[in-house]
């Protein structure tokens, strides 16, 4: 076969939707997929995904319109997902409920302050590097235990969804390091291994998915995997890690120093760092390759602030927002909003953290309260910056990508808040494009230095706007501290039974 017709597969399951790419080994993309899917929020603070339904039917959907529109064979194929998250399996991997999803999920805030008190948060800032929060899944489990003993007597296996596809496809049992150093207090970014003692207590009687780098090889396609997907048998399938971490390997973020900011329904920094470092407040995980460590942090809703204001707006189309947004003057006319509206993960861990709009007149306009929303992320990023420069941490090199990043609006805010040039990539496919490049590199076409990113453009800080930014920053800061007794009040009643 003429080596420059080899094609690799990436597909990324998402919050709200499916993404798959098809690629050459150098990186030219032949064909893009998408399905979206639904969300479950059956009561408040449970978000839930169903692993069949959602993950291995977009799988397939994806994985058939990709192979269809394939100019030669397909050598290789890696996924990754939303995390940290947890579908219960029983020995045959069959789903026992529905996953339970990362952060926005806070079923488990009794098991948090249980397993804090008990475990001490210094013990757990040592073996773990993170305090427990509503991200953590070990809390997650517990709750499973004690609240579904059913489900739990059952359980042999857990999956998110990359490696519940993996399990499909190979019957490999396995799950990435980076993704693994989320489920706290179960693994130590230290040893890089399970701590057993933490894993019994909150999940008693488990067995434990066997630990590999993400850029390493989960399996290989069985007869029955191919039978399952039209997928060739025998090709390899990657481990992949969680979404945020491929997405920040397909715009090149790599090196020490370097920084994603990615616009989605949440927004996330992650930091590429040389050594490990930890933060109570924010996420110390252990890298995409071996010896490598990142520094993250995520806000619960960002983009997701975007679509509540357009739905209770009547279903206006972005572009109209946007335009309406961009002739308010920086400051949105003297309002300030907290982004809380799904509590919040990072840079504060507070699930009970409600949004804010502060400022609101008889007069406030549409525009001005999408800028406000726009403006109220972008302090929350800035807050989760400081706290990773806190940490010992330092961004050299921002790069800005997603959904969010199209228009211009949302990321000139972004700079002009932060204070930082944020560099735009010409391919902005997303995590799927950097799970095609861990694909490359498991059948020996790429390796760890390899990047694929091409610049498309810069966004530069407008230095007139940096005093008035400033300013709202430290009003900002002031605001959560100032409504956070009511905030709760109000969060108790929303989630009582």
């Amino acid at each position: 076969m003429a080596k420059d017709k080899r094609l690799v597969i990436g597909i990324d399951f998402g919050t709200g939707s499916s993404k798959g790419v098809l690629a050459r080994l150098n990186g030219k993309v032949i064909a893009t997929s998408e399905k979206p899917h639904r969300t479950s929020m059956p009561k408040p603070g449970h978000v839930e995904h169903d692993a069949d339904e959602v993950w291995w039917a977009d799988f397939l959907a994806i994985t058939a319109d990709l192979l269809h529109k394939a100019t030669g064979p397909v050598v290789g194929i890696t996924t990754s997902g939303i995390g940290p998250c947890s579908v219960f399996t029983d020995g045959d991997g069959k789903p026992l409920r529905p996953a339970i999803l990362y952060g926005v999920d806070t079923r488990a805030s009794k098991e948090v302050a249980e397993l804090t008190d008990k475990l001490g948060t210094e013990a757990l800032i040592e073996r773990c590097g993170n305090v427990l929060t509503s991200q953590s899944q070990g809390p997650k489990f517990l709750w499973t235990v004690r609240n579904e003993p059913w489900v739990w007597e059952k359980t042999k296996y857990f999956f998110m969804a990359q490696s519940y596809v993996a399990f499909k496809l190979t019957g490999a049992y396995v799950l990435d390091h980076l993704s693994a150093s989320m489920f706290d207090p179960m693994y130590s970014p230290k040893t890089q291994d399970w701590i057993p003692e933490w894993c019994e207590m909150v999940a008693p009687g488990l067995q434990l998915p066997e630990l590999k780098y993400s850029n390493e090889i989960a399996g290989y396609i069985t007869a029955q995997g191919a039978a399952l997907t039209g997928l060739p048998e025998g090709i390899p399938v990657g481990v992949g890690t969680t979404d945020a971490f491929s997405e920040a390997l397909s715009v090149g973020v790599k090196d020490p120093g370097d920084v994603m900011l990615m616009y989605g329904s949440t927004i996330v920094a992650n930091l590429v760092a040389s050594q490990f470092m930890a933060h109570p407040n924010l996420w110390a995980i252990t890298g995409l390759y071996r010896d490598t460590f990142a520094l993250a942090g995520g806000l619960s809703a960002s983009g997701a602030l975007t679509t509540w204001l357009k739905d209770i707006s009547g279903g206006t189309e972005y572009a109209v927002l946007s335009e309406e947004a961009s002739d308010v003057a920086p400051g949105s006319n003297g309002l300030l909003a907290l982004p809380y509206f799904a509590g919040e993960r990072t840079p504060i861990s507070d699930p009970r953290a409600r949004g804010v709009i502060a400022g609101l007149t008889l007069s406030t306009s549409r525009g001005e309260l999408y800028r406000a929303l726009l403006e109220a992320t972008a302090y929350g990023t800035r807050h989760l910056l400081e706290a990773i420069k806190e940490a010992g941490g330092e961004g050299k090199r921002f790069v800005a990508v997603g959904g969010g990043t199209k228009g211009g609006l949302w990321t000139q805010i972004m700079s002009d808040v932060c204070g930082i040039e944020q560099v735009l990539p010409k391919l902005a496919i997303g995590a799927s494009y950097g799970d095609a490049l861990i694909s490359a590199q498991n059948v020996g076409e790429a390796d760890e230095s390899t990047s694929w990113m091409k610049v498309s453009a810069h966004v530069q800080p407008d230095p007139e706007n940096k005093g008035l930014y400033d300013d709202f920053f430290g009003k900002y800061l002031e605001l959560y501290p100032a409504t956070k007794d009511v905030a709760h009040f109000l969060a108790d009643h929303q989630l009582a039974d």
